[in-house]
């Protein structure tokens, strides 16, 4: 069996100005990164064509250690939808050097349905969240020396919340402590670093609609407060300018291509576990303006990306799907039917049934959300017949279209099935009006306990001290009306990463709150979440090398 960099490297891949041309991109409009990539610029979005274009969700049942498969599926997809004669494009989240040398190796999809060139794709790429990690770090350093230049007129901050970025793993600089040394190194103070995607330059990335909406964005970012009480802000630096050059390359979409040639869109990078999870609004509104259906995905389950889709993207773009497909797996389903990870392969019918909740719960939270919901089955080869139809008939049970993707082994031949499914279930049970979790006329800690009753499925939710304070301060400088992006655990709807299945009336903590006023959202930091993540004991790094010219271990 190959690899998925063999498969990828096996590919030949058409020139970016052909992809760009095949869906009416002029190639004098793009700038090439290579023979391969390419930015596209905003003034290409067309909104009477975004209106027109399907929006199509891809999300999953709950994240487990065995994989669900959800880019492949994505990606699955739109080659399906080409290979029946629709205009389809698919647009995603770029890829963390975090995680890749890290736990997963790899997030460009698998098999024969992945984005290439897929190395690029998942090391530097076009050098975004190079920029977003140096715009963020460079508020950093202009911060601290604005208050080292103007200590001796007696300025100074009670609080300072802007910390680091820095898109590697690494546990040791959680917490750290700046200007050590001799006077001249700066004041000596309490720091830390969170991963790149868990920035909230990140999230203003993905959320902008236009260079000129990014520049307000940053303008309000919140870096701490001064001993009156009163807020400080990028403004108050009055580098908002500097910042947004570094971000002017980065705003603009990437577009590469599929292992068929169909064109794909990647741009953004927010983890759902610890941020929103989505690619860019820029990105998607861009598909939209080329493709008539467009496919895009949500970070790890539906209860983390899909909701922040729904009640944070959706509200502030205006987007809205015409159909969700909700990915599931034998392997994810056993695992939260109780089965352990080591007999994940073997046959459990017993633990597929329980696994049955967790799928259950999914479906229903979409469906609250005015949402069409079809199940996509995503085979492994480990699969057996018995067990596929006893999910497709749980499925029918529960009145949701099932269709099973092969897409991994078969590319878009694989995925014709689930293809002629979301055409049929779009032209006969679109999904009607966004319905939102929450208003925004709810306050911070109503719309918080929303999310973690209704969703999760908590019985309560407990606020520590910390997270009071900080709520009370985002009301009293009017920042009630922002939504909520709650940072938890990706393996369980708990915040108890191993409370699989579809755990109940549990106590949901929130321990701690990011008040992001340029992403505009409150991050509620549930349980013991952290958004700057360890490496493993054997992290992928151990894998990855150069052999013969040729790039190897990234999965």
């Amino acid at each position: 069996m190959k690899s998925d960099i063999e498969i990828a490297r096996s590919v030949k891949m058409r020139r970016i100005t052909e992809i760009a041309e095949s869906i009416g991109i002029p190639q004098e409009e793009i700038a090439q990164y290579g023979h391969y990539m390419a930015k596209v610029p905003l003034s290409l979005i067309d909104e009477e064509k975004v209106a027109k274009s399907k929006l199509i969700l891809v999300t999953a049942i709950t994240a487990t250690k065995a994989g669900i498969g959800k880019t492949t599926v994505s990606v699955g997809l739109a080659l399906g939808l080409n290979k029946i004669g629709k205009k389809a494009v698919v647009a995603l989240r770029e890829p963390s050097l975090g995680p890749c040398f890290g736990m997963k190796g790899g997030a460009a999809g698998g098999g024969y349905a992945q984005v290439v060139p897929m190395e690029k794709i998942n090391l530097h790429f076009t050098g975004d969240f190079h920029a977003v990690t140096s715009a963020h770090n460079m508020i950093s350093a202009l911060l601290d020396n604005y208050i080292y230049q103007h200590q001796e007129e007696g300025f100074a901050l009670k609080d300072i919340l802007w910390k680091r970025v820095l898109d590697v793993n690494d546990r040791s600089l959680r917490s750290i402590v700046t200007g050590l040394g001799p006077r001249t190194n700066g004041l000596t103070q309490e720091s830390g670093f969170d991963i790149t995607p868990a920035s909230e330059i990140m999230a203003i990335l993905c959320l902008s609609t236009s260079l000129e909406d990014m520049r307000r964005r940053i303008d309000n970012i919140l870096l701490g407060y001064r001993f009156d009480g009163t807020p400080f802000q990028v403004k108050d630096l009055g580098v908002t300018g500097a910042i947004l050059t570094l971000m002017l390359d980065a705003v603009q979409p990437n577009l590469v291509q599929t292992t068929e040639g169909s064109p794909a869109f990647i741009h953004g990078g927010p983890f759902a576990n610890i941020a929103h999870g989505c690619n860019s609004i820029l990105a998607t509104k861009t598909a939209m303006s080329f493709g008539d259906y467009v496919i895009t995905e949500a970070g790890f389950g539906a209860d983390l990306g899909a909701e922040k889709f729904f009640n944070i993207k959706c509200r502030k773009s205006g987007l809205k799907p015409e159909l969700t497909v909700l990915v599931a797996t034998l392997n994810g389903l056993k695992m939260h039917g109780g089965t352990a990870l080591a007999d994940i392969q073997k046959p459990d019918a017993e633990g597929v049934r329980k696994g049955f909740a967790n799928l259950d719960k999914h479906i229903k939270n979409l469906q609250s959300f005015g949402q069409t919901v079809i199940v996509c089955f995503n085979k492994y080869a480990s699969d057996t017949e018995e067990e596929i139809n006893m999910v497709k008939e749980h499925c029918a049970s529960m009145g949701v279209p099932f269709a099973l993707n092969n897409a991994w082994a078969e590319g878009g031949a694989g995925a014709v099935d689930l293809a002629n499914l979301v055409v049929e279930t779009i032209d006969n049970n679109p999904s009607g009006p966004l319905q939102f979790t929450y208003s925004d006329e709810q306050n911070i800690c109503s719309k918080i306990e929303s999310v973690a009753k209704n969703i999760y499925g908590a019985g309560s939710v407990t606020f520590s001290s910390k997270a009071r304070q900080k709520i009370a301060m985002a009301e009293k400088i009017g920042l009630s009306h922002l939504p909520v992006c709650i940072a938890k655990t990706q393996y369980s709807f708990s915040q108890d990463a191993k409370a699989y299945g579809a755990p109940e009336g549990f106590e949901f903590d929130i321990k701690d709150i990011v008040i992001n006023t340029g992403s505009e959202m409150i991050v509620a930091i549930a349980g013991d979440i952290i958004r700057m993540p360890g490496l493993p004991k054997v992290p992928q790094a151990m894998k990855i090398d150069i052999v013969n010219g040729e790039i190897e271990g990234l999965s």
